[in-house]
């Protein structure tokens, strides 16, 4: 009976910190996303800005192109950490159904 109490214990334990672990992960990746939308947002402003002058000539053509790059990555980056924050959600949620 006491090798079942210390096993429960260890295994509380170990949730325990796979909790905390994903809660800090998650926080991390709220934080990123955080950090990342405004990003998004200008670049989007810059490409709006950069497809009315792109009429204008070659050079702004350049910059509408990095700065639609700099866009498909922003983009890219924020699906990754939604990706990220959904797996950890889904753990969470694991560990209350348990």
């Amino acid at each position: 009976m006491d090798d079942s109490f210390k096993l429960l214990e260890e295994k509380v334990r170990r949730a325990a910190e796979l909790v905390t672990r994903l809660r800090n992960e998650n926080d991390e990746q709220k934080a990123d996303l955080a950090r990342l939308r405004p990003r998004l947002q200008e670049a989007e402003r810059k490409i709006e800005g950069f497809e009315k002058a792109r009429s204008a000539g070659a050079g702004e053509a350049r910059q509408a192109d990095a700065a639609g790059r700099e866009l498909r990555v922003l983009r890219e980056e924020r699906e990754e950490v939604r990706r990220r924050i959904g797996r950890l959600v889904e753990i969470l949620d694991g560990l209350d159904r348990e």
